[in-house]
């Protein structure tokens, strides 16, 4: 009897930690994301919002002591929720695959996916191409 209640803690730990564990990394890769595309968008229209009251020095310092200050802020709690994430894997008896956290492969991915999507913007939204053949729309 006494083995089955640890069985059943044990089961209902695992159920709770899988959607938890889910979240977190969820939200890492939100983070990241947010990281390389969502704040230097967001802060270059702050920036302009600040440029048409005021001057482009004004608006420059506003961009770069913002965005300084937001992704030191976001890498804080990115670090926070991996080594909550690495916790959780711990104890459920997981390790890291390849040495890696779940943070390093989503830091990684993310920043190849925005150069991705910034090479796309550029040549092709842009109005920009490699060469003068006026290929942009």
């Amino acid at each position: 009897m006494e083995g089955e209640g640890i069985l059943n803690e044990g089961r209902a730990r695992e159920l709770i930690a899988r959607p938890l564990s889910a979240a977190m990394v969820l939200s890492m890769a939100f983070g990241c994301l947010m990281l390389w595309i969502g704040l230097p968008m967001g802060w270059l229209w702050i920036g302009s919002q600040v440029q048409s009251v005021a001057s482009l020095a004004t608006a420059m310092a506003v961009i770069v002591f913002g965005l300084l200050v937001s992704v030191v802020v976001t890498v804080i709690i990115l670090a926070r929720i991996n080594q909550a994430h690495a916790a959780l894997q711990l104890r459920r008896g997981r390790q890291p695959i390849g040495g890696s956290s779940a943070l390093e492969v989503m830091l990684v991915s993310s920043a190849g996916v925005a150069v991705v999507l910034f090479g796309v913007w550029f040549l092709v939204f842009a109005g920009s191409s490699p060469v003068p053949l006026n290929i942009g729309f």
